[in-house]
């Protein structure tokens, strides 16, 4: 038996569609090339001029070719990909490169970027199918919805602290709600990989503990 949110880590609304621009802004024609829903594991082919999102990249990455988080919150701002909330949080795009940094460099490299923009085309298209009264927020009760949506089976108690976490005055703004799927994601995956039965149980080591807890 799966545990509670096993089915979040690789679900999302919106799988194969193109973000389109709408209340949260975007870049030209709305949305990062080439990408859809979110899918989980994302397997990106090498760079190539070719590439829908090569030219992109290159032209956010520093000198080293690679991605940090300053370099990517004035690529989010710049294209309004945020929407209302202006500059995108630093601390959300710290999270997120710590989410795909498998070679720890604090940085992104091109196939990361590119799996980071799937996931945040999937996010973006799960927010907006939850902001109800498109006021560009979600209230908690949209933010329960859309966690559900994902697959997450959360108790009430987990679900307030998730909303007293990344509320602003009783409403979550799209970066706090990236910040919130990020740390879902990657707790779940961390819990996961433990937990080799599925039995929604695992035994950690307090140092495990802490490096699972405070990688993202």
């Amino acid at each position: 038996m799966a545990y509670p949110g096993y089915g979040g880590y690789g679900a999302m609304p919106g799988q194969g569609m193109q973000m389109h621009g709408g209340m949260m802004g975007g870049p030209p024609q709305g949305g990062f090339p080439g990408q859809g829903g979110y899918h989980g594991t994302f397997a990106a082919p090498s760079p190539a001029v070719n590439d829908p999102m090569w030219g992109y990249f290159t032209a956010i990455a520093g000198q080293d070719g690679e991605v940090d988080a300053e370099e990517l919150q004035r690529c989010l701002t710049q294209s309004g990909f945020s929407g209302s909330y202006n500059p995108f949080s630093l601390e959300t795009c710290r999270i997120m490169i710590a989410m795909l940094d498998r070679d720890m460099t604090g940085k992104m490299g091109f196939n990361e970027f590119k799996e980071l923009f799937t996931a945040l085309n999937g996010w973006k298209q799960n927010f907006m199918m939850f902001d109800q009264d498109r006021s560009g927020t979600m209230e908690p009760h949209e933010l329960a919805q859309a966690i559900t949506s994902m697959g997450y089976r959360l108790s009430p108690h987990a679900g307030n602290a998730i909303m007293k976490r990344y509320s602003k005055g009783g409403r979550i703004f799209f970066d706090d709600y990236v910040a919130c799927c990020v740390k879902l994601r990657a707790l779940t995956e961390n819990f996961r990989k433990r937990d080799a039965m599925q039995q929604g149980t695992v035994n950690f080591q307090y140092d495990d503990f802490i490096m699972c807890t405070m990688a993202v």
